[in-house]
């Protein structure tokens, strides 16, 4: 939570994505409470609210159940680790479900066209200078770029029929000297993302 570093599957709505960002946010003063929960729209889709039964519980309750549970092995344990951030490594499955023949997005969002909203390729070069050849190309296009490890976000300072152009960007390691690029428009016309 502290960095607010995390992503959303692409077949997410654009409502659903907002609503995680809120519940996510690092600064405790801008996080979404219950009763704002309780009131978004994507929240409400659907949503049955619970009954709770009032229960009589004393305080020797509450303490019998910690007793129980007192086992340290049950602990959670933050660890951090130090050293260089490396990029997302992709598995098989990963790789599977970034092919278009056989990627089950289609089954949980609608499509938009035939323009697609993404892009992928790969390179042979470390994923630090990708980002930063990148963020090179994108400068002088007029794009604000924030980079954050091995994502980059680009939004641009035109707006365009759709407002402003935005691209998510995102390196993984596919294999030690092999990385994939992904570029996904976030925000602003698709036709724009394709020029």
């Amino acid at each position: 939570i502290s960095k607010a570093d995390f992503s959303c599957p692409p077949w997410f709505s654009s409502n659903a994505k907002k609503l995680i960002k809120r519940i996510l946010d690092p600064n405790p003063l801008k996080r979404i409470t219950i009763a704002e929960l309780h009131q978004n729209e994507w929240f409400k889709k659907g949503y049955i609210p619970t009954r709770f039964e009032q229960v009589d519980a004393t305080l020797d309750d509450v303490d019998a159940i910690f007793d129980e549970s007192g086992d340290s092995r049950n602990l959670v344990v933050e660890r951090r680790e130090e050293g260089p951030v490396l990029p997302a490594t992709m598995n098989a499955f990963d790789l599977i479900s970034t092919s278009q023949g056989l990627n089950l997005s289609s089954l949980f969002e609608k499509q938009m066209g035939l323009v697609k909203r993404e892009t992928r390729f790969t390179s042979k070069r470390p994923a630090n200078e990708i980002i930063s050849q990148i963020e090179r190309a994108a400068m002088p296009l007029g794009f604000d770029v924030k980079k954050n490890n091995h994502k980059m976000k680009l939004r641009g300072e035109k707006t365009g029929r759709k407002g402003h152009l935005a691209v998510t960007t995102e390196v993984f390691q596919v294999a030690p000297s092999l990385c994939m690029v992904e570029l996904r428009k976030s925000g602003g016309d698709t036709l724009e993302f394709h020029k």
